[in-house]
């Protein structure tokens, strides 16, 4: 390229820098959008390379470009504006977080701490919603927050809403299930769809009225009435934006697909049905995407992989395929799964039962006696599945040492014994490693047939699911790794660094207990966590320690960078054991069987550089979506259970203090606020120690401490519990006695 020619693209570049709606982006990001072909990627790196040295552009921390001096904030959360006095000035633009008793916070992206919105001040802003905020005074404080005001809503974060119907005569208005959108909503009778008293609805909002006006809308759907069995989850997966149903076009063709494998199918593969393997699963599990076979080649391990090859009948761009990039994942609800993809393949034809012949994706390792994988085949393959197993009857077999199951299982009962041995040693070289393991306790539901909850406990995570878990890790891994190198387009699974920021205020905050972090410059190695879970298990303070290490870190997310992942301290990550349920694991299964085949043209890298991104992204936010949905109706089923038991007193522990009570986590892990205007006399927050300490007495009340609690109150709304200390000058019996009374 000439120099007129590189200084005029060199011109067209920064004006696109300057440009306010440029989103920061990455070299590779950067030169897809502006279609820099091939033979062209030297000039263009050549042109970045001088921005940079002249110092017109910069490099964020994340590896994004952005106009000089805009680094602080990825560029995307400023822009320059003409504010109502005529002086220019940043405008700033962020995403208003609502609350229920009317005021909000605006988060920034690149700020450190978000601004406090009074209430009053949100210009009818609604959560989620893109608005711009003018600083009220920098000196007034709401605590660490400068406060501020909502001067414009530049988008609505959505315009559809679920809640409960209430009829007037002439017209009804909806009260919202979201706390967080503090109006109801005025439905106009013409436009109630024939809604009667209790309906949960979904409706579309068609003004979003002003300081002196309610929103208007109409109902578009009616969900169900709320006392029907099942409808408050619907509500909640309608609300998250969750798809509950299939379209007929994407069901019809999912049935065309579910018909047995044929002797054409299996052409080209490699034929493994005589390989030893199960499937290792949950009790009420459907939908099962992976098998695992294991054999001995002398001292070293081979261990297999099969994963259902979902990529042979979903077809990209098919109405399946938009279907299925549409929901991103599965999402596991307490009372259902709302699969990613219809039944007809998830527990068909893509479901690896017992017995039958299924096309699969094969990742079979060669691993030495220190977990090192020395040698590995990425194939497609036939499986036939000998037995379907549950992690019950698994860990009766590899942990119990039951032998009426080990005589039941005999044929597979010494495979499952070396495998618990190979996982056992994949787990020690991730350790040493410095992989952390956060084992927090999960929630298992048991709902009667009306979804009512009967029955909540911590879901035991043993020694089967520890085994598939190694193993899913050790392909997930060597898929990653193998398409690294090979230098095609790939979706991987990340978790960056941890903020500095965030990282220092936990090290600040550990010292109050004699714990410490150690830090190398910017850097830390997940080692150091490791070594601080390690240090903290059994203690007092370890829910809270945990749970403020786990806030430190990035949240995990798809790219097309292989950035690593810091939780598992390694270099390379990709999700591939999961397609029925994940999309990225069925995206990089197709880039798979294109490079086996032999299919992965110039043409073919072009296409997947250009819709990856996009995909990186999409899915990242279902994730997301799927995990909040998923909480919230876990909450929803705590508070059910718990509204039972309103007056009954439990045995729990401190989780958390704060300056306005303690929380305290029951054994059956529901968690309540202690609210502190409910304790006797007046107690202050020790910010130090974490500790409430009364001004009054001795009584102090600290993190890990057994406390009894008496259920006071549950807002089925909020999804809340709220206890209060349990009197211990009241005799247990006649506590005893009352609480038969009751029932």
């Amino acid at each position: 390229m000439d120099n007129k020619a590189k200084e005029k693209r060199k011109k067209l570049m920064l004006e696109l820098f300057h440009d306010e709606l440029y989103v920061p982006m990455r070299r590779k990001e950067l030169a897809i959008f502006m279609q820099v072909s091939e033979e062209n990627r030297a000039d263009f790196d050549s042109i970045v390379d001088e921005l940079l040295n002249e110092h017109l552009i910069e490099q964020t921390k994340r590896g994004k470009l952005v106009l000089k001096g805009r680094g602080s904030s990825d560029g995307a959360s400023f822009k320059e504006s003409k504010r109502e006095k005529g002086d220019d000035k940043p405008a700033i633009i962020g995403t208003y977080i609502g609350n229920a008793k009317g005021f909000g916070f605006v988060e920034v992206e690149g700020m450190d701490s978000d601004f406090f919105i009074p209430e009053g001040y949100n210009l009818n802003a609604c959560h989620n919603d893109k608005v711009e905020i003018q600083v009220l005074n920098s000196s007034k404080k709401q605590g660490n927050r400068t406060e501020a005001k909502v001067v414009r809503v530049i988008e609505r974060s959505t315009d559809a809403i679920v809640g409960t119907y209430q009829a007037s005569k002439n017209f009804g208005f909806v009260v919202t299930d979201n706390a967080k959108f503090s109006n109801d909503i005025f439905i106009a009778k013409e436009n109630s769809k024939g809604a009667v008293d209790g309906h949960k609805v979904l409706v579309e909002i068609l003004d979003y009225g002003d300081e002196r006006h309610n929103p208007e809308g109409k109902i578009v759907e009616i969900i169900g009435h709320e006392n029907d069995p099942g409808v408050d989850i619907t509500s909640i997966a309608i609300a998250f934006g969750i798809p509950t149903e299939f379209p007929e076009k994407v069901l019809n063709q999912a049935e065309g697909m579910n018909k047995p494998v044929s002797e054409a199918d299996m052409a080209g593969r490699t034929d493994l049905r005589d390989t030893v393997m199960v499937t290792i699963d949950g009790e009420d599990a459907k939908d099962l995407d992976d098998a695992v076979s294991l054999k001995m080649d002398g001292d070293k391990y081979v261990l297999g992989v099969h994963i259902a090859d979902v990529a042979n009948y979903v077809q990209e761009n098919s109405a399946l395929d938009r279907e299925a990039l549409k929901r991103g994942t599965s999402v596991y609800l307490a009372d259902r799964v709302v699969p990613m993809l219809p039944h007809a393949l998830s527990n068909g034809i893509c479901s690896l039962n017992e017995g039958v012949d299924r096309l699969s994706m094969s990742v079979i390792m060669t691993i030495d006696s220190t977990g090192k994988t020395i040698d590995y085949d990425i194939c497609e393959s036939v499986v036939n599945i000998n037995h379907r197993m549950s992690y019950t009857q698994v860990k009766k077999i590899i942990e119990d040492n039951d032998e009426e199951t080990i005589k039941e299982y005999e044929d597979v009962a010494p495979m499952l014994q070396k495998m618990q041995e190979l996982s056992l040693i994949l787990r020690d070289r991730r350790h040493k490693r410095g992989a952390i393991d956060f084992d927090f306790p999960e929630t298992k539901l048991i709902l009667n047939k009306d979804g009512e909850p009967i029955e909540i406990k911590p879901y035991e995570r043993n020694e089967a699911t520890k085994l598939i878990e190694s193993f899913m890790l050790a392909a997930n891994e060597t898929v990653a790794e193998h398409f690294y190198w090979k230098e095609v387009p790939f979706l991987y699974r990340i978790h960056e660094n941890p903020d500095e920021e965030k990282v220092n205020k936990l090290r600040t905050f550990i010292k109050n207990f004699g714990y410490s972090l150690k830090i190398n410059g910017e850097d830390i190695h997940p080692k150091e966590f490791q070594k601080l879970l390690s240090k903290i298990e059994g203690s007092n303070e370890e829910p809270l320690i945990s749970r403020l290490t786990l806030r430190s870190m990035q949240q995990a997310k798809y790219s097309t960078e292989c950035e690593g992942h810091f939780g598992l301290a390694c270099k390379y990550y990709s999700h591939f054991t999961s397609p029925i349920r994940r999309y990225p694991d069925l995206q990089i299964h197709r880039i798979i069987k294109d490079d086996l085949r032999n299919r992965m043209t110039d043409a073919k890298k072009k296409h997947y550089e250009e819709i990856l991104p996009g995909v990186a992204v999409s899915t990242s936010k279902s994730e997301r979506r799927a995990d909040e949905t998923e909480r919230e109706t876990v909450k929803l089923k705590k508070a059910q259970y718990m509204i039972k038991h309103i007056n009954e007193i439990f045995e729990g522990v401190i989780s958390g203090v704060t300056n306005w009570g303690i929380y305290v986590e029951l054994e059956n892990t529901v968690e309540g606020l202690v609210h502190v205007s409910s304790l006797k006399g007046f107690y202050r927050f020790d910010e130090a120690k974490y500790e409430l300490v009364s001004e009054d007495n001795d009584t102090v009340y600290k993190l890990g401490e057994k406390v009894k609690v008496m259920v006071k109150d549950v807002d089925l709304s909020l999804r809340t519990v709220d206890f209060i200390i349990a009197d211990f000058d009241v005799d247990d019996a006649i506590h005893d006695f009352y609480k038969k009374g009751r029932r």
